[in-house]
């Protein structure tokens, strides 16, 4: 067993090595949301989302935290690359670290963005010090909703398109949710000349949902030190039914529900939300 994890380990070293000689880290983009000189904490997104999402909770925790948000790749203002896998968003972060010169931080990360702090904790558990995972499991998911949405963003004809508000009509028929036809909106960006663009990376995003919804660990990967999970009272992302899969991995893990909050209990229940954090110990 002892030599089946170490071939493990130098195995995933060696891909994030051949990563960075290929060039095929990505240089994050990060907004810095105050509280310089505290304790770091480093925020990540969930698909389609940015580092803009944890604007509101962001500054709200620079009460106790030096409080950073990044763009994964493909998101945001961060580069485009065409690989899109948990590994590669893991050493994108690693990479982002190592450039701020973080040895170790708070690491939270939203819905896809809570995976690859999942991963991160179990496979570099020495730059964590402490895990906030916010309405995602340890778990394989399937969303037929996801792949609506992401057609509806394909047949989206920008050079027609006069305003974000029009793109959310069109895609009414698809994505009968306005809250999220507003988010998918606003990955849509206008130029100089008055046409409009996608931030995100649309294909590669599209063509990464399967391996996005797949679960990012193995039976084999732990982390032993302290970890907070934040469900959503109404969402169907966690359920008690996922706390023993969670204990599994992250043996001395809580978990909290937000009873108000969906899959963004960050936004929709904030006051509760950031009292969670900053109780966490």
């Amino acid at each position: 067993m002892k030599g089946e994890k170490g071939t493990k380990i130098f195995l995933q070293v060696a891909s994030r090595i051949v990563r960075v000689l290929r060039g095929g880290v990505v240089q994050l983009y990060h907004r810095d949301l105050g509280g310089e000189g505290k304790p770091p904490l480093v925020l990540l997104h969930g698909m389609l989302g940015s580092s803009r999402n944890w604007q509101t909770a962001g500054r709200d925790l620079a009460v106790r935290f030096h409080v950073r948000a990044l763009d994964l790749r493909n998101h945001g203002e961060s580069p485009h690359a065409d690989e899109m896998t948990y590994a590669a968003m893991v050493d994108d972060v690693i990479g982002w670290l190592d450039a701020q010169r973080l040895p170790r931080v708070t690491l939270m990360g939203h819905s896809m963005g809570g995976k690859v702090a999942m991963l991160l904790a179990c496979r570099h558990p020495g730059r964590v010090e402490r895990l906030i995972v916010v309405d995602i499991a340890p778990k394989g998911y399937f969303w037929p909703a996801h792949r609506e949405e992401f057609a509806a963003m394909h047949e989206l004809d920008l050079g027609s398109l006069t305003s974000r508000a029009e793109a959310e009509q069109r895609w009414e028929a698809r994505v009968p949710n306005l809250g999220m036809r507003k988010f998918m909106a606003t990955n849509l960006e206008r130029s100089a000349e008055g046409t409009w663009r996608w931030i995100v990376n649309l294909p590669a995003l599209a063509a990464a949902l399967p391996a996005m919804e797949a679960n990012c660990l193995e039976p084999a990967d732990r982390f032993a030190k302290p970890a907070l999970f934040v469900a959503g009272g109404r969402s169907l992302y966690v359920t008690t039914h996922d706390h023993a899969a969670i204990c599994r991995h992250f043996p001395v893990a809580r978990v909290e529900s937000v009873a108000a909050a969906g899959h963004n209990p960050h936004a929709e229940a904030r006051e509760t939300f950031v009292g969670l954090v900053n109780s966490f110990d």
